[in-house]
């Protein structure tokens, strides 16, 4: 009755179910789940199986079914409620006009890529490395959203429903106003990192206003958010070596810029191919239909649209950085 590791007939056709459906992208496969299952009883989780009859009296082998049979239960509740999350994403793709269900990342790598400055960028001892690309082979990308102007809660709604991950930067002058907006993306799992102050060119300050600028935006969304940021994103995308060395004063760890950026309309391709590769850090900022031909969300309609087109997923950036 219980195949190898005591996932049972009706656990592994819920498997084959979830393996069916758009789940099939996580690279979670059925042995993965039965491990998953034991670990859930391990960690005393599985709590719907039958209380264990008395080991003497069941004879010989009983502890031993009794077992499998506890972290089948807990695997097919695990199969049950993957299958009922894919469910509901895919029921939000069609209800947000999505061509199609966004593709899902694989498991983040067990160790992050060691960086370097990219050729063409600043780089040395010392400096935060500065990039427009994780590097890896897997075929993710990154939606990073820049400054914090317009705060639409649709946006909030739209990447919550799909699961889809996204790193803000932000700037206190246009983000202090509702900083609880953001402080909802956090609990959705958005990253929320360094764009500065008051969104000057910093090559422009002195290498004492440029420190200020960074760091007091590290100190105010340490307060409001709890954490201190490891990101930062310099406005504009210039940057001199004083503006390195201020962002790793006070904490900065990598800034990474981008390969490509997106609008409702388009997108602004960083090649001459017009393709989005691996590890590609995608732009786009917080606006609305005064600044723009549509709405965030249609904004990331076409951001997901191009990289599900492209056999793209859209990854979490601080699970690579």
């Amino acid at each position: 009755m219980f195949p190898v590791g005591g996932v049972s007939i009706r656990s592994m056709r819920i498997i084959r179910q979830v393996r069916q459906t758009s789940f099939f992208w996580t690279g979670i496969t059925a042995s993965g789940l039965a491990v998953l299952g034991l670990t859930l009883l391990s960690c005393g989780t599985a709590t719907t199986a039958a209380p264990a009859p008395d080991a003497a009296a069941a004879g010989p082998g009983a502890p031993q079914r009794t077992q499998a049979r506890t972290a089948a239960d807990a695997l097919t509740a695990y199969a049950d409620q993957l299958v009922a999350a894919e469910k509901q994403r895919l029921a939000a793709a069609k209800s947000w006009g999505l061509a199609r269900a966004p593709l899902r990342p694989p498991a983040p790598p067990a160790e992050k890529p060691e960086l370097t400055a990219e050729p063409g960028h600043i780089g040395g001892e010392g400096l935060p490395p500065v990039i427009t690309r994780v590097p890896t082979d897997d075929k993710v990308v990154f939606l990073t959203i820049d400054d914090g102007a317009h705060k639409d809660p649709k946006l909030l709604e739209m990447l919550r429903e799909l699961d889809i991950p996204v790193s803000a930067f932000l700037s206190d002058y246009v983000a202090r106003d509702d900083y609880d907006y953001f402080r909802a993306a956090r609990d959705d799992g958005w990253g929320i990192h360094n764009h500065t102050v008051n969104h000057r060119e910093l090559p422009a300050l002195s290498a004492a206003g440029q420190k200020k600028e960074i760091c007091a935006q590290q100190d105010t969304l340490e307060e409001e958010m709890g954490e201190r940021p490891t990101l930062f994103r310099p406005p504009y995308g210039a940057y001199d070596r004083d503006t390195l060395r201020a962002a790793a004063s006070c904490g900065v760890e990598v800034v990474p810029l981008w390969a490509e950026e997106a609008f409702p309309d388009r997108i602004e391709w960083g090649r001459e191919d017009e393709k989005l590769h691996p590890g590609d850090i995608i732009l786009t900022h917080f606006r609305g239909e005064k600044e723009w031909k549509g709405t965030m969300p249609d904004m990331i309609r076409r951001v997901v649209n191009t990289a599900t087109a492209q056999g793209f997923a859209i990854a979490r950036l601080e699970d690579y950085l």
